[in-house]
């Protein structure tokens, strides 16, 4: 009981925290959302809200004046956060400075500000959560007809790319001693105790797990290739 308690107070805490960045969202985008999702675990509390928009408004009233496109994104996974928006180098000192003293006078949440880490992104691509994202663009042609008259209509579009890097999957592998640095597969002397059953469950189980982390990629030969190490 008191797990879940303390756990029921960490998430409350969590939430009040990042909905300073759903309010900034809503004012920098464009296109404002209709509806969001929240986790099960979080109890809304509306009296509280209520106040925050309050203060969200009279604090970054001011912030917000400088940012001709502030969009950012928001993602948070155990314990740690990332916060992606495009600007120069001085504006992202700017959100850093003004989140730890928001952060410290309205939740008493004393933030450390060299464990904020500033990483500029390059502009073609860039590695992220065992991905290498890069954005693609791509020319769609569309027919469209008038009457008796046709004619095609090229558009540009933008194409989130990604890929699994195979190089860095290869190393892993490496030293796990499945293969060479090179890709090439090797015998595994640890596993010829293992009746045919266990190796196979093993492959099963590495192979299930590498497909399902990597399904969203949009080459599926880098899979194929460590399927054939393994």
């Amino acid at each position: 009981i008191n797990k879940r308690f303390f756990l029921f107070l960490h998430n409350s805490y969590i939430y009040e925290c990042e909905y300073i960045f759903l309010f900034l969202r809503k004012q920098s985008s464009y296109l404002r959302s209709t509806s969001f999702k929240v986790f099960l675990e979080r109890t809304h509390f509306y009296g509280k809200i209520e106040y925050f928009i309050v203060i969200y408004c009279n604090s970054f009233q001011r912030i917000l004046w400088f940012l001709k496109e502030p969009f950012i994104h928001y993602v948070r996974y155990q314990g740690k956060a990332i916060l992606a928006s495009k600007g120069t180098l001085i504006l992202m000192k700017k959100w850093k400075f003004n989140l730890v003293h928001f952060w410290q006078f309205y939740f008493h949440f004393w933030s450390q500000p060299y464990r904020i880490h500033i990483k500029e992104l390059p502009n073609y691509s860039f590695s992220f959560l065992g991905y290498f994202l890069s954005v693609l663009k791509k020319t769609l042609v569309v027919r469209n007809q008038m009457l008796e008259n046709s004619f095609l209509i090229n558009i540009m579009a933008n194409k989130l790319d990604t890929i699994a890097p195979v190089i860095s999957l290869i190393g892993a592998l490496s030293k796990a001693q499945f293969c060479t640095v090179l890709g090439h597969p090797i015998s595994k002397p640890i596993w010829t105790d293992l009746s045919d059953s266990d190796i196979l469950d093993r492959f099963c189980r590495i192979c299930r797990n590498l497909c399902r982390y990597y399904s969203g990629s949009s080459k599926k030969q880098v899979l194929y290739r460590i399927k054939y190490i393994l």
